[in-house]
């Protein structure tokens, strides 16, 4: 069975940025099988020294990433613009509910 998720390629800018914002509110519902469903069935994924293989471990590594982090989706945002201002990367993240240094 093939999986279809349009937009399909090759891209123009008006189907590249629906393309990106289908993939950014996916991520936003902080659904990790929705979020899964965006990827190949077989994809490898990397965190630091843990790697995964598969939308199963794909969805398994989600749930724990965010049972601990409090989801944020003006993040990306946030930090595009906090990089472009200040010249450097955000050095905090959310944990919990206070930010911590990173």
């Amino acid at each position: 069975m093939t999986e279809s998720r349009p937009p399909f390629p090759p891209f123009t800018l008006e189907t590249a940025i629906q393309k990106v914002r289908i993939a950014e509110d996916s991520w936003n519902t902080c659904n990790p099988e929705k979020v899964s469903l965006g990827y190949a069935p077989e994809s490898h994924w990397r965190n630091r020294s843990e790697f995964m293989v598969g939308r199963p471990a794909i969805v398994a590594f989600l749930q724990r990433k965010w049972a601990r982090e409090i989801a944020s989706p003006c993040a990306s945002l946030t930090n595009g613009m906090m990089t472009a201002a200040t010249g450097s990367v955000p050095t905090e993240t959310r944990i919990g509910t206070t930010m911590k240094p990173v």
